[in-house]
């Protein structure tokens, strides 16, 4: 646990040391630290359970078959990712290049971190503080669910164009995002979303009929329909299951409305306030509208980076952190440590730390034990080229 509590002081840190310095300077801070913080998902050894395994041995096939001269779109594993073809045409062009998946990992990976740094720059007024709610609310979760990270980081960009009321180019950086992870439909009714700063009232009582939505069947029975229209087997198979009342959503959707409403005079009535105001507000009325359910909380990960970026604005002035700062830097770590815990009881270990750099796997990796589909890769990481011109 040291080692991922020394990776959150250093965010604390490099806020801390650049609030006197210009954007440019704490903007170079925080998009090292971040690269660093790529570095260290994407070359990491299989973390994160399940779901690995089957992105990485689905690639596996699909190189296999560009090996052989066979057109990797007409694999049985671009047709498992039928309707999430972007995501498909991914590993299919990467196919061409690396047969390894620890190389396929690490390119993806990298490829995240690049586009949440791109968005922290465009869209945040304090990068750092930025990265300290996105280590609380979504770090952990970028070592493993690699598609719908990959969708919610492309979805992103398209936020700039939502608050300029360019639709076409919102539309079509959309339509990528979907194409990666199918519950970027999502976002989609975003389009309607007024550009104005609604009464104090009319958001208190609209999160109120969320928390009374999310209390009936009505959010399980979206689901449902959701995966009737998408193949369940791709979107996640029983993607989501009814389950007793999400304290934790609730909880976390009541404190960010009440940092937001505590704060709702100062936002100003600028585009992208307004915008990712309400962007930040559907965050909260996602987590209230599936509080009964097991994985609605994930769709909130598409508004993670409205929320983390609006909020930066809220807890620092004038070069300072306001006491708002400092509790939600101390909620975040709460948060962070809480998901590094709970992962550790669940499979999902991230410790001990190991890199695919050294053979061999970790002596406690009961995933690794269920789910490991080619051993030799324990024996020589290697086996397979790590870049075809290697060969």
């Amino acid at each position: 646990m040291l080692l991922y509590i020394i990776i959150f002081l250093i965010s604390v840190a490099i806020l801390y040391n650049t609030l006197e310095s210009d954007q440019k300077t704490q903007i170079a801070a925080a998009s090292w630290f971040m690269l660093a913080l790529g570095l260290f998902v994407g070359l990491s050894d299989m973390f994160g359970g399940y779901d690995r395994y089957i992105y990485c041995e689905l690639f596996d096939r699909m190189a296999d078959d560009t090996r052989q001269g066979l057109n990797p779109w007409k694999s049985d594993s671009f047709e498992y990712y039928s309707t999430e073809f972007g995501y498909g045409t991914w590993c299919a062009l990467l196919s061409y290049i690396t047969m390894n998946r620890y190389i396929f990992i690490f390119i993806s990976t990298i490829l995240v971190y690049l586009l949440l740094i791109k968005s922290f720059k465009d869209y945040s007024d304090n990068v750092p503080m930025t990265i300290i709610i996105f280590l609380g609310l979504w770090f952990f979760f970028t070592f493993t669910y690699l598609r719908q990270v990959m969708g919610c980081a492309i979805c992103a960009l398209s936020y700039k164009y939502l608050m300029k009321r360019d639709y076409a180019r919102f539309l079509i950086i959309w339509f990528i995002a979907y194409s990666f992870h199918n519950s970027a439909l999502l976002v989609l009714p975003l389009i309607f979303m007024p550009v104005k700063k609604l009464p104090r009232h009319i958001v208190i009582s609209g999160m109120v009929v969320c928390l009374l939505i999310g209390l009936t069947p009505i959010p399980q029975a979206m689901f449902a329909t959701y995966e009737v229209v998408n193949d369940a087997r791709v979107v996640g198979g029983g993607y989501d299951v009814a389950t007793g009342f999400r304290w934790a959503y609730l909880i976390e959707a009541v404190f960010f409305l009440w940092l937001i409403l505590k704060n709702y005079d100062k936002i100003t009535e600028k585009p992208k306030d307004v915008t990712f105001l309400n962007l930040a507000l559907m965050m909260c009325a996602i987590l209230l509208i599936f509080v009964k359910s097991e994985n609605g909380g994930r769709l909130t990960w598409f508004l993670i980076v409205p929320m983390a970026c609006f909020l930066s604005k809220l807890l620092i002035k004038e070069r300072k952190i306001l006491r708002d700062g400092w509790i939600i830097i101390v909620v975040c770590f709460f948060l962070y440590h809480r998901i590094y815990n709970s992962w550790q009881g669940m499979m999902f270990a991230l410790y001990p730390y190991k890199t695919f750099l050294t053979d061999g796997y970790r002596e406690w990796d009961p995933i690794h034990d269920e789910f490991e589909y080619d051993d030799q890769y324990d024996v020589d990481k290697f086996y397979r080229p790590a870049f075809w011109i290697f060969e």
